[in-house]
Formats: structure tokens, C-alpha cells, sequence
């Protein structure tokens, strides 16, 4: 169907709906995008790419613009709550035939999405019923603006409409974490990625170039507390390394609960979810782009190389399931690993820590 005029809707302009986008125009396809929320309200934090990432935007062409972008990362440092080591991941091994790992600013690699993605997004427009035709999809906008589409893409996040109203699955579930997240300007001097497993928390310092630092901690619960901050400071305060220094500086926290989505299709008719929308997890192995960037290069392969929707709908969901579980699967293993006690856990990771992390990226290392 490469080329074909079909007539597509992306729901969601964040990084799983650009990057569809930009995978469909590169098939020689139009879609139309869409997004409820306007640019502004867009939170912006850090954000680390593992190789299979670098390979999906080689895929899509963006590899070039993303390269003069944040701090490649090197090396995974697993320390212990005072600091002392644990284990390291030598990431240009793991990675060595699939591309290099990054980190950056949010906004930076949505910049370079949205220009891929030709620039015209919707913003504002948001979705509030799906009418499953014969061979159409009925759309109708909170404008009370309507239109049919030959095929509807949800790339609305965890908490997608598009799910809900195409009757494709309930509300996420909780994954049992509060999160959160800063970029920091000004703090200690931290080449690599670094983490810091405490009792059933950690704190996760990545640079980003620049002098600036991504800095994503969690803790076991549901509730995101009143003051994120002194919340940081009361559950960190006692950690080693560059914590110290890290809270010291920390200004502005953004605080959320990690989301599951398990469902078990991921299309309905001609409405079928991508990224967050059909399997998010726990950002824990730092997939959640990884697995949506992968989504789009395989959604544009799967409608190009098929004779009609519905095939190219099965063929990819085919393709994509294997993998996103396999996320899902390693993603609540290493959780596990995280909530043992640490005078059990921290000997086993001296021992083997580096051999147990590098083994949750085994399958992705293969080819989409």
C-alpha cells in the first residue's frame, strides 16, 4: 500500500505519534496528527536512548540530527545507597553492532520528531468518539468538528482516549512507583550514567552535556506526595556519591506514578495503538521511546509491504509483541532485583550485577 492515498490519523504528538508520523511520510503515506495538549504544557525532562534506539532513528532517517544532541553515554555505574560500587555495564560492548546510547533533553529530540514529522500538528484538537465503520474509521473531535479516516493510531500514552473509546482495553494500572524527575544545572561532575540502589528506592544521575545532569528517582508506592522536593530530600538525604550534590542544586521536580498497559489486542477494526497506549511499563530499562520509535518503523514497514489494512495491522502486531513483552518481562525482573533487601541484593550484584543487567537487553539487541 506504499503511496496509496490512505486517509490516516495519528492521535498524539508526543514521541510515539511523531515518530509514526515520520515513518508513514517516509512510506509515502499523508497522516493526519493530532493533540489535545498545547506545546506549552509539555513537561520537559531528561531522557536516555539505548542503542536499539539510535538504530530506530537511523531507520527513520534522524540519526543526523540527533547526533550534535546531549552526551553519549558510555558505561552504566551501579552503586550502593553510600556510594561504594556494585557492578558496571559496558554499554559500547553491549550495544557495539546496534548504536550508541544517549542522553538528552526531551525537547530537543521532539524538536528534531516534529520537523521530521513534516511540522503540522493539530494542537488543541482533541478526541471524544470513534465510530468503527466497514472498511472507515468515524472520528469526532471536541470542536464537534467529524471526519473518516481509513485507519486511526493512537499514540495517546498510557492513558489514552483512543483505547477507551475504540473499546480496546481499560485504564493502566499502577506499576507500584512514585517517580521523579529534574535536569539540574551546576551540580557534581558525572560522566556516566549512575544509579544508586537504596531500600526499595534508587536515584539515577545521567549527564547530558553541557553541565547539565538528568536526575530520575523512585521509590515503592501509588501516591505522589504534597512537596516532591522535601520528599527527595527526606528519602535521599543519607545517600552517597553525587546525591549530595545533586539535591543541593535541584530546583524543579516533576513528580508522577509509573503505568502499566497489558491488553490483549492492540487493534480493532481500523484503530490500532502504539507506544505507551498498547504496553507501557515501568520506565525502569529506559524503553518507553526505544519501544515507540521501533512501533513506527515497523507499523510504515507492515503498511507498505501488505495488500490491505487489516493484514498490515496483524503483521505488525505479530512483529511487536515478542519484543514489548520481553520489556515488560525484564522490566518487572529488574523491579524485583530492586525491592530485595539491599544485604541480600548488594553482594549478588558485586558478583554478577553486570552479567543480570546486560542480560535484560539480550533480545533487543537483534534486528526489529
Amino acid at each position: 500500500m506504499g503511496g496509496s492515498p490512505l486517509r490516516i490519523l495519528v492521535v498524539g504528538a508526543g514521541i510515539a505519534g511523531l515518530a509514526v508520523a515520520r515513518a508513514l511520510r517516509m512510506a509515502g503515506f499523508r497522516p493526519d496528527v493530532t493533540e489535545k495538549l498545547p506545546p506549552s504544557e509539555l513537561v520537559d525532562t531528561g531522557l536516555y536512548l539505548p542503542g536499539n534506539a539510535a538504530r530506530a532513528l537511523r531507520r527513520l532517517d534522524l540519526d543526523g540530527p540527533v547526533r550534535p544532541l546531549g552526551q553519549v553515554v558510555h558505561r552504566q555505574r551501579f552503586l550502593d545507597a553510600s556510594g561504594a560500587p556494585l557492578c558496571e555495564v559496558d554499554l559500547d560492548a553491549l550495544w557495539a553492532d546496534v548504536g550508541e546510547c544517549r542522553a538528552l533533553p526531551w525537547s530537543e529530540l521532539y524538536r528534531v520528531l516534529l520537523t521530521g514529522a513534516g511540522g503540522a500538528v493539530r494542537q488543541g484538537a482533541e478526541v471524544c468518539g470513534i465510530e468503527l465503520l466497514p472498511a472507515a474509521v468515524g472520528v469526532t473531535f471536541a470542536d464537534g468538528t467529524a471526519a473518516e479516516y481509513d485507519l486511526v493510531v493512537g499514540a495517546d500514552g498510557p492513558r489514552s482516549a483512543v483505547r477507551s473509546l475504540a473499546a480496546l482495553g481499560g485504564p493502566s494500572r499502577p506499576a507500584g512507583q512514585v517517580v521523579y524527575r529534574a535536569v539540574v544545572r551546576g551540580g557534581p561532575r558525572v560522566d556516566e550514567w549512575t544509579a544508586l540502589l537504596g531500600q526499595r528506592a534508587g536515584f539515577l544521575v545521567v549527564p547530558l552535556g553541557a553541565g547539565r545532569l538528568y536526575c530520575y528517582a523512585d521509590e515503592a508506592g501509588t501516591v505522589p506526595p504534597a512537596d516532591p522536593q522535601a520528599r527527595l530530600r527526606e528519602l535521599f538525604g543519607g545517600y552517597g556519591g553525587p546525591v549530595p550534590e545533586v539535591l543541593e542544586v535541584l530546583e524543579r521536580v516533576h513528580v508522577g506514578t509509573t503505568e502499566e498497559v497489558e491488553l490483549g489486542r492492540w487493534f480493532r477494526g481500523r484503530v490500532l495503538l502504539v507506544g505507551d497506549a498498547a504496553h507501557a511499563t515501568a520506565p525502569t530499562l529506559s524503553q518507553g521511546a526505544a519501544m515507540a520509535l521501533e512501533d513506527a518503523v515497523v507499523l510504515a514497514e507492515s503498511l507498505k509491504g501488505a495488500d490491505t489494512v487489516e493484514a498490515a495491522l496483524m503483521a505488525y502486531e505479530s512483529r511487536r509483541r515478542p519484543r514489548t513483552r520481553w520489556v515488560r518481562d525484564r522490566t518487572r525482573d529488574r523491579n524485583r532485583t530492586r525491592d530485595v533487601p539491599p544485604a541480600l541484593r548488594d553482594p549478588l550484584l558485586r558478583g554478577r550485577g553486570g552479567r543480570i543487567f546486560g542480560e535484560h537487553y539480550r533480545l533487543l539487541v537483534d534486528p526489529l
